[in-house]
This record gives C-alpha cells, structure tokens and sequence, in this order.
C-alpha cells in the first residue's frame, strides 16, 4: 500500500495548481501559483433552508450567491459562513472552498493541491484547526496557515524579514488586523472586530434613525463606497437612496450627503484609529524609531474608504498611507509564501503543528 501512495501523492502534485486564498469574512480571494490573482468572489453560499445543501448543484457560490442576499424566498438562505474572519458555519465553508479549489482547476475535483490560508492573528488554536480541516475535507493536499498582517506585509514589498519595524493595518469585512512586523514575525499585534460590517451597519442605523429609511447590507456598501469618506472632502457628494418607510411601510426614496454618512462612520474610525494608537504604545522603542520614518501601510477592502489614511494620521500623529491595490495585498502575499515556502517556514503553521 505505501508503494503505491507515494506516486499518488506525486500525480496530485504533479497536476494540481498550488494556490494561497485569502479567506475573507466578506471576499475571498486566491492567488495560483504562477498566475497571480485567478478569482476574486464574496464569500457568500446560497442553500436550500433548514439544510447545508448548495443550491444549483453546489455552484450557487460567490457572485452568484451574492446577488441574492435580501432577495431570496423563504425556501432559500444566502449565507456567509465566516463571522469576524472565523469559521461560523464548517459544513458550509467546505462547499464553499471545494467550489473556489475545484473552480481554479477548472473542474478537476481528484486533483488535491497545496494551500496556504491567510487568518485573523487573533484566532485561537480551535479555530485554526477548524480552517485546515475544512481545507482538507475540500480537497487539499497539504495547508498552511499565515497570519492575515504578515501575508500583507509581504504582498506589499515591505522588510518584514528585516531588522526593521512595518505597521500593516488590514481593514476587512469582519476584522481590522493591526500588526507590527519584524524579522518574519510580529511584535505586537491584535485584531479588531471592527471594520467593513460595522461600517455597513452604522449606514444602516443612521438611515433608519435619522430618515425612516430602512436598507440592505448591499445598499449600505454601495453608500460606502460612493460617498463615504473619513476624512473632509474637497467636495462634498450626495446621492439618492432607495429603501422601504419605516412608518408606513412603502417603498421610498431620499437624498444623503457625504456630510452625514461621514458622522455615522465617525464611531468605527475611531475605534479603529483607538486600536493602533494601541499597538504603537505597546511597540519597543527601536521600534517606534522605525515607524516614525516607515508609517502606517493600509490594506484591505476597507482601506478604500477615502480619507482613512487622512483621518489615521490626523488622530496619531503617524503617516499612514494606502498600499497600491490594498485589496488583493494579502492574497498576493500567500502566493509569494508559496514560491518561498522553505524561506518562509518558521512563520507558516501546518496542521501537525496546531494538532
């Protein structure tokens, strides 16, 4: 039997594309091995109520099932199966991998590849092991895990292996990750369970508090992402909202202003802005001296949020400025460590090391 294992084990290596996945409470995004970034979906599952089953034969995943989030009838539930960047629902997170792993092999389902998987830094040893093994029931071969600010930090072209202090803040759906990085390793970190939601959420509470407006998490991005800012704006926008009356329960629509959805973001900036002030006061000294000169580098979706790098600086005294293509930055970073895995060993955990 083992004479006959190792050339299996050679044939899924030899046919496989090794990719790293940046498993993102709202995206997920994966790198192949020598191609770059190959797909770029919400990681959103679609399935039938009451049950794990995945509607259209396990392909109503990622865009698909995004499209009917608020829309589904009661016999269908759009789901996102990650919660502050952890694994809330394992059964659907499978499906949800195997149809990303089996999408980039262009359905070939035998063929079991090798995986890295960027996470939260603040996950526990429980829910590590719940990423690796939802990874291997979904066909891959072998997983590695990397903290989300180190695989930034290297998609980035920054020195983390270096004797030198990075400051990498990844705003995500779910988590804001702040770390500090030096010598292949972080200083200090923490993770946030503020970021890209809670935006959402206080768009949402701001339209129905402050117009009898009640929206969708869908609406409330798109509000974000056309006139939300953090910072003054050299002119300010507005757009119309549609959405149903609190009141009388009708369709309706309104007009909001850059102004107003700057205030309602007003709370989880600061948070946000609170936990890196946090970090800086915990880093050492030759440390601080480093991140003076380097500043703050922003990843991530919610790094798209104008004026956030403005309104950072503002509140700590410390540059801080977006990364070029913040949004795949992580992403980009686990198919570096893919290429470089003997380099990048000691910062990677495999599942016998969180075993």
């Amino acid at each position: 039997m083992l004479n006959l294992f190792k050339p299996m084990e050679w044939a899924f290596g030899h046919f496989s594309v090794d990719m790293g996945i940046d498993l993102g409470t709202a995206n997920t995004l994966v790198c192949a091995r020598g191609r770059g970034i190959v797909l770029n979906e919400p990681s959103v599952v679609a399935v039938k109520k009451g049950t794990n089953e995945v509607l259209l034969d396990g392909m109503a995943v990622g865009n698909t099932a995004k499209a009917m989030l608020g829309k589904t009838p009661g016999s269908i539930e759009a789901i996102r199966p990650l919660k502050h960047g952890v694994i809330a629902d394992f059964d659907v997170t499978e499906k949800m991998l195997r149809y990303f792993i089996t999408k980039v092999h262009e359905g070939r389902s035998w063929i079991k590849p090798q995986v890295v998987i960027a996470v939260p830094v603040g996950i526990t040893a429980v829910e590590r092991r719940a990423v690796i093994h939802s990874a291997e029931r979904a066909g891959a071969r072998r997983v590695y895990l990397i903290d989300e600010p180190m695989a930034a930090g290297i998609g980035c072209d920054m020195p983390v292996t270096e004797a030198r202090g990075s400051l990498v803040v990844d705003v995500g759906g779910g988590t804001t990750e702040i770390a500090v990085l030096s010598l292949a390793g972080a200083v200090v970190s923490t993770s946030l369970r503020i970021a890209g939601d809670e935006m959402d959420e206080a768009i949402v509470s701001h339209l129905r508090r402050h117009h009898n407006l009640l929206i969708g998490e869908q609406t409330a991005e798109r509000i974000k992402l056309t006139i939300g800012s953090a910072f003054d704006m050299d002119q300010e926008l507005s757009m119309e909202v549609k959405g149903r009356d609190s009141i009388q329960g009708m369709p309706r629509r309104t007009t909001i202003t850059s102004i107003e959805i700057r205030e309602a973001l007003g709370h989880p900036v600061r948070l946000i802005c609170e936990a890196i002030r946090g970090i800086l006061e915990e880093a050492p000294p030759e440390i601080s001296a480093d991140l003076y000169d380097s500043g703050i580098t922003l990843v991530g979706g919610g790094a798209l949020l104008h004026g956030l790098g403005e309104a950072i600086s503002d509140y700590i005294g410390v540059p801080a400025t977006m990364a070029s293509d913040p949004l795949t930055a992580v992403a980009r970073g686990t198919g570096i460590f893919l290429d470089k895995l003997d380099v990048f060993s000691k910062v990677l955990a495999t599942e016998e090391d969180d075993r």
